[in-house]
């Protein structure tokens, strides 16, 4: 299953708690972001910094790889991505069985339905959203908390972030993701579980 949407939306919120649940692999894919230093990364010429709201910053080809061998084989390998550095630290295995619903969320999930349903491996695609002023908050507050960024850098970011909100569920929308609320998904997957 796959879950997108905006950056603060609650995505990892609900992947984790849905684990905790049922111990479903989650892959987060903020993991697979092109180190920060990679020459092909697309800019925002505006804010003078890398576009990581883009999904060219985004290496779509491995994550895709990691979910067809996690699917096929019960285990790959993750890379291990640090927002502060906006590099690569290092690896992890992950590892799922045959009865699991395997959790792949982050920004550009949408961008891997269609890759994932040629291969015949999609459950579902979700975009999570919610408030925009709430999701901004929230986005700025954990982004503050974790050192992603210096906080001038997030205050602008996610002013502009709240401005293009409804152009990202839009835009997930029109990839195959159907938009819906946190605890709307919450509801219907718990409901799924238990006659599953």
């Amino acid at each position: 299953m796959l879950l997108c949407g905006p950056s603060g939306a609650g995505k990892s919120r609900l992947a984790q708690q849905l684990h905790a649940r049922h111990g479903w692999p989650v892959i987060a894919l903020d993991h697979f972001y092109r180190d920060v230093d990679d020459p092909g990364l697309p800019r925002q010429a505006s804010l003078g910094i890398v576009d990581w709201d883009d999904p060219a910053s985004w290496d779509a080809g491995g994550a895709e790889a990691a979910l067809m061998a996690l699917v096929e084989t019960g285990s790959t390998r993750i890379p291990v991505y640090d927002l502060a550095t906006s590099r690569r630290t290092g690896v992890t295995e992950l590892t799922s069985r045959s009865i699991d619903l395997l959790l792949a969320e982050g920004i550009f999930a949408a961008e891997l339905v269609d890759r994932l349903q040629r291969a015949g491996l999609l459950h579902s695609a979700w975009c999570v959203r919610g408030n925009r002023v709430v999701t901004m908050v929230r986005r700025f507050a954990r982004d503050l908390s974790e050192g992603r960024k210096p906080p001038r850098v997030l205050a602008r970011r996610g002013w502009a972030l709240m401005r293009a909100e409804p152009e990202v569920v839009a835009h997930a929308e029109a990839l195959g993701a159907r938009p819906v609320s946190q605890s709307m998904l919450a509801r219907t997957l718990e409901a799924g579980a238990s006659h599953g």
